[in-house]
């Protein structure tokens, strides 16, 4: 049998030197004796002696980069990756065995391409490694399918591996520490989250700590606060749960009616729930916040393998499932949870935020009866010793209220553009080729015979054992011109084998977005096109002019209701094709469309002032079509408009106490804070708020070298803003 069809169960890999009989040494004879050749042409000194090492049996772990491997020797499909897909073991020996994530992607081609990296010849077929190595663990996977001038090859699957094995291995192997080649694993790479401090000193009376917002920034702060014991986190939402949630989004697909607050902005999970999932984040993936944020990703649902795969998702359905997981776990800790909550006022006592205006409206939730439920039209005061925003950059009316109540708020950078989809084929055989194109597997038999067709059989080439997923891109330029300067224009969220959704939050509003289900099996493939706009811009200057630091706000707004005049009201999309929006011609035509309400083909280049416009048509023409020759086609279709990448407006926060400036008790946090950006981020920024509520407002008993070390580490974990 072939190598790539092997199937093999490797869940740990300890081998003895017992089991290596008569392995041979690192180096050849040839290489040993000429090594002892110019070993005595030196002067027998002490200077010149290799000084013995202390303990040559000690275990070190050494993280190994870049070991590649051809699809093709993997077979048809990964062996594990699939078993996990469908539930099915590969033989009756591993029916009650669970395969640990670190050896989901570990194989036989990639364990002899780790030992090729490392220079160890001679191995044998059967597992067998030198007995100085201990253990091998894939902490990551992805797919390299970019173009390789030099060699021309096709993808190949990129890992990064951890090593066990002893000091004198490391010697005979001649490691030396490279960042990103070969790396000494330290223990605060791995570092796990710490559990929740003990404090001291508390009285009998838990604080109550208001979190505005069901998003990844205010449940991971909620989970954190309620798992501490030390508080009680009390989760207001304006919208639905997801069960709900779904029914809403329903009816505004099938009957175009929207609910404006449970849509595909508003309700628990916050604007991530309903897109494709991204689990990437710039912060690092191994830093202990992000490492604490997958791993109760997982603990709730989701995966195991997002913890290994270079570039993780989740997908709405397993969104969904993990979290009403989420919400129950929190109640059963002693946190509460509010639907149908929405916060009209912040309460503020003289510099201090104590509380929040609560307006309720009907909330339906699985499993609770409306009994225990607030009445519609109910309203409160609710008070707490502090308040959490985590509310999302779609919560406009929460910006306009905090900047009445004088919070101090600061413009920020975003971006505004287009929703651009192509057919996922093309992006196949734009990434992967005519060679490799069809190799792109989804699952689902009518995208696949439909990427089928598209890649006839060359008998040249043959046909590609290994199977690929669907392809995606990511593509930037900071010299897209629009006639007076450069700015930055980028693609952003690329949701392939996904659709286009709306996201608008007003009826006379046309914005949209991308989302995939987790196993990216439509028909096309979508990312934004979006153009930089600085806080400070010439493109803002009338808006600035009327409205000030909420400037970009109404900009926002603006585009998004010329987009639905131009569509024709009830939600219908204006498209173009891109074709024609570099000529600057209407489109009469369009392509077919994933977005379910509705698309009129229109002018999309008259949205926009011109400068974007020129800017976007320069990136197309000039950046992105020479880095995937066959992007600008007739096929690729702009959808209008794109505008909620990020916040355009930051609330200002102390970097140490986390605390909004000049009002105390007031955490800002997440991406509708501005720092922030995508789910993994937002839920980072959620922890070290909690953690910086407990340290701050619980007067955690940290000695004040501590403190100072607790409070650096958490200026570093903060999230980004795009």
């Amino acid at each position: 049998m072939p190598l790539g069809h092997q199937h093999f169960h490797l869940h740990r890999i300890n081998i003895s030197g017992n089991q290596m009989g008569n392995f041979p040494l690192f180096m050849s004879e040839g290489t040993a004796q000429t090594t002892k050749k110019k070993k005595l042409r030196k002067k027998s000194s002490s200077k010149n002696r290799k000084k013995p090492l202390k303990d040559s049996s000690a275990i070190q772990t050494w993280r190994i980069f870049g070991v590649e491997v051809d699809p093709d020797l993997l077979g048809p499909s990964d062996g594990q990756e699939r078993n996990a897909r469908r539930g099915k073991p590969d033989d009756e020996s591993s029916i009650n065995e669970k395969i640990p994530v670190d050896q989901l992607y570990l194989s036989q081609p990639v364990l002899d391409s780790l030992l090729k990296r490392l220079k160890i010849k001679d191995i044998s077929q059967n597992l067998s490694l030198p007995s100085q190595i201990k253990a091998v663990r894939v902490i990551r996977r992805s797919l390299d399918a970019r173009k390789k001038k030099v060699l021309k090859e096709g993808p190949r699957y990129t890992h990064v591996i951890d090593v066990d094995m002893t000091n004198q291995a490391m010697m005979d192997l001649r490691l030396k520490n490279q960042p990103g080649r070969n790396e000494i694993v330290t223990p605060d790479m791995n570092e796990l989250y710490d559990e929740s401090p003990s404090i001291d000193n508390v009285t009998n009376r838990k604080p109550k700590v208001i979190i505005v917002g069901a998003g990844p920034a205010g449940l991971f702060c909620a989970l954190a606060l309620a798992q501490s014991q030390q508080c009680t986190p009390i989760l207001l939402e304006r919208g639905q749960p997801v069960e709900s949630r779904g029914k809403d989004i329903g009816r505004l697909i099938n009957r175009k009616i929207m609910s404006e607050d449970s849509n595909f902005a508003f309700g628990e999970g916050g604007a991530g729930t309903w897109s494709d999932g991204k689990l990437t984040t710039r912060i690092g993936r191994n830093s202990r916040n992000v490492r604490k944020v997958l791993e109760t990703l997982v603990q709730y649902g989701a995966p195991e393998k997002i913890m290994v795969d270079g570039s993780p998702h989740l997908g709405t359905d397993n969104l969904v499932k993990l979290l009403r997981n989420m919400r129950i776990e929190l109640r059963r800790l002693g946190g509460e949870v509010h639907f149908g909550a929405k916060m009209t006022k912040v309460v503020i006592d003289g510099d201090k935020v104590v509380g929040v205006n609560v307006e309720y409206s009907a909330a339906n939730e699985r499993g609770v009866v409306p009994e225990e439920m607030r009445p519609d039209g109910t309203k409160e005061t609710m008070y707490g010793d502090a308040v959490v925003l985590a509310t999302g950059h779609s919560a406009r009316d929460v910006y306009e209220e905090l900047h009445k109540a004088g919070i101090q708020l600061e413009p920020k950078g975003f971006a505004a553009g287009f929703r651009v989809e192509h057919p996922q084929r093309v992006i196949n055989k734009i990434q992967y080729g005519d060679s490799w194109g069809r190799s792109a597997f989804s699952g689902k038999k009518k995208t696949d015979e439909w990427n089928d067709v598209f890649f006839p059989l060359s008998e040249e080439e043959g046909n590609h054992e290994g199977r690929l997923p669907v392809s995606s891109y990511r593509l930037a330029t900071d010299k897209a011109f629009d006639g007076e300067m450069n700015r930055g224009a980028y693609s952003f969220c690329m949701c392939p084998g996904g659709q286009i959704v709306p996201t608008s939050t007003q009826a006379d509003e046309v914005c949209v977005n991308g989302m995939s289900f987790s196993r990216r099996d439509s028909l096309w493939a979508n990312a934004a096109l979006v153009v930089t706009i600085a806080p400070d811009d010439p493109i803002l200057e009338e808006y600035r002019e009327k409205h000030g630091i909420l400037a970009g706000i109404e900009f926002q707004r603006d585009m998004e209701r010329r987009a639905a005049i131009m569509g024709g009201g009830n939600f219908i999309v204006p498209v173009q094709r891109l074709t024609d929006f570099i000529n600057e011609v209407p489109s009469k035509t369009a392509p077919s469309s994933s977005y379910r309400i509705g698309v009129k083909p229109s002018a999309c280049h008259e949205i926009y002032p011109k400068a974007m416009v020129k800017s976007l048509q320069d990136a197309v023409k000039n950046h992105f079509e020479k880095s995937m020759p066959g992007f600008l086609c007739e096929d690729a279709l702009l959808h209008g408009v794109e505008t909620r990448t990020s916040s355009p407006v930051r609330i200002c926060r102390d970097s140490e106490t986390l605390q909004a400036i000049g009002k105390s008790g007031l955490y800002p946090s997440g991406e509708g804070a501005g720092f922030a950006g995508g789910i993994v981020s937002a839920a980072v920024d959620g922890l070290v708020v909690a953690d910086g509520i407990l340290e701050d407002l619980l007067s955690v008993s940290h000695n004040s070298d501590t403190t100072t070390t607790e409070r650096k580490k958490r200026e570093k974990s903060v999230g980004f803003d795009y």
